[in-house]
């Protein structure tokens, strides 16, 4: 009988990882890193737990370096298998894993100045960007909707999962004598009132299913109210004078606020002279958006085609690219009439600091949070009415307008994750809920409950039979 270790994401949202084994397979269904600090890094760095000569294939189910980031470094230990995705995960992940490598060899030099004048041994990056290299020639893209053997006795089907553009439901179809056994793993599952994305698909039957639990607690607010707050602030800022600045991630959210800003243009309010995209991976993640727009939601493929070309750039013709370093200092001289939006969304690195610098101090800026901003971040400081922001050794006066924006999200919220689940047929398969804070899946563990699930917590090591 085929088993399934729980070997990441099952104490926190990230770091996902599952060993699936069966009497002639062996499997690793996601590879991500561990994200938030000294501990994490640590966590990263060591030996993964399996075998990795006995892997035979590695499915992923999106691009979010939580659920793919460790490849490179699996490839780095010698894993030579294919790697199974979504065609459009195969083009961001080359994205995020260069950026990723490039900034952990950046991180690196910098620990190694202080090893050195300290006599210590210096330290390498987790992997670098020949490690990437190589881990991009093992990626294989998988279509939507097809049922393809990716091991002996092992099938995947990949459902769209809505979260962001190629995020997979991974539908696992296993046969040993004779019998045939299905896992689903949810992914992250989208918001269903998310842009340009499709819904989540619904899926019906399962044997065993783990679940996404990141927002298991809570539920998001309308997205007519924060639409409505959105353009608000975009009209009334415009009236001011000053720039408007937007820290955004790169893959998802930055893409849905430039087809937001494009509804306001079309619709005669957006009075901004420019809006800038100031972010090498945002422009690099947007353009492969628009490579792939055929699996975009119909409505707003529609409204899209108000632009030139159907694309998010002609939707809203005044955006500009700011690729070079020079392109981003030309930007940092605009005093007033501009929306910048740049990385990073928590505001802990990237060209958003920069803008901050020049714009920060200013009455007549705004400054629009349109992300998590997490516990510890300069984004959460601002947010919680920190009064400077530091940039290298300069203290910079926050008197600009602060907004948050709290309905935008990527995830399911918890009666979206309801509704996902019920759709299974009523002998409930085995469910276990993965990617979310303990207060969040234990909010869900009683929410469900009432619908009589008995959805299991599971512990880091531990396995179970499928």
């Amino acid at each position: 009988m085929a088993s399934l270790t729980f070997y990441g994401a099952t104490a926190g949202v990230t770091g996902s990882a599952y060993l699936i084994e069966t009497q002639s397979s062996t499997i690793l269904l996601e590879c991500g890193l561990v994200q938030g600090g000294h501990e994490a890094e640590k966590a990263n760095s060591e030996a993964f737990p399996f075998d990795i000569a006995k892997l035979d294939a590695v499915l992923l189910s999106h691009a979010h370096l939580d659920h793919s980031g460790r490849i490179p470094q699996l490839a780095a230990e010698g894993y030579n298998g294919p790697v199974f995705m979504t065609y459009a995960t195969c083009e961001l992940l080359e994205i995020l894993h260069k950026d990723a490598a490039s900034l952990q060899m950046r991180d690196a030099e910098w620990e190694n100045k202080r090893q050195r004048r300290a006599a210590k041994p210096l330290i390498e990056p987790i992997y670098d960007l020949d490690d990437v290299e190589n881990a991009l020639t093992l990626y294989q893209g998988i279509p939507y909707g097809r049922r393809q053997p990716v091991a002996d006795g092992i099938e995947v089907c990949f459902r769209d999962a809505g979260h962001i553009l190629g995020s997979a439901i991974v539908e696992l179809f296993f046969t040993e004598d004779g019998v045939e056994r299905k896992l689903v793993f949810s992914g992250d599952l989208g918001n269903r009132n998310a842009a340009l994305l499709r819904d989540p698909e619904t899926v019906t039957e399962a044997d065993v299913v783990l679940m996404e639990s990141t927002y298991g607690d809570r539920n998001h607010r309308p997205i007519e109210q924060t639409l409505e707050q959105f353009e608000k602030i975009i009209v009334e800022a415009s009236e001011n004078g000053g720039n408007i600045l937007i820290p955004s991630f790169a893959v998802g959210r930055t893409q849905e606020i430039i087809f937001y800003l494009g509804k306001l243009y079309q619709k005669g309010l957006l009075k901004q002279q420019a809006i800038y995209l100031d972010s090498p991976m945002a422009i690099a993640a947007t353009e492969v958006y628009h490579r792939y727009q055929n699996i975009f939601n119909s409505e707003d493929n529609a409204a899209l085609r108000q632009g030139e070309s159907g694309s998010l750039h002609t939707f809203l013709p005044t955006l500009r690219y700011s690729v070079t370093t020079a392109e981003s200092i030309a930007v940092n001289q605009i005093n007033a009439g501009a929306i910048i939006i740049a990385g990073s969304g928590m505001c802990n690195g990237g060209r958003i600091r920069h803008h901050f610098k020049h714009n920060l101090w200013r009455h007549n800026a705004h400054v629009v949070f349109v992300g998590y901003q997490a516990y510890g971040t300069p984004g959460r400081a601002i947010i919680d009415g920190a009064k400077t922001f530091r940039i290298g050794d300069e203290e910079i006066a926050v008197k600009a307008t602060i907004h948050t924006l709290g309905g935008f999200s990527a995830h399911a919220s918890q009666s979206q994750l309801v509704d996902w689940v019920s759709n299974f047929n009523t002998a409930q398969p085995q469910l276990y809920l993965v990617h979310g804070e303990a207060e969040a899946k234990s909010m869900l563990q009683k929410r469900l409950s009432t619908d009589g699930w008995q959805a299991n917590i599971p512990e880091h090591g531990e396995c179970i039979s499928i």
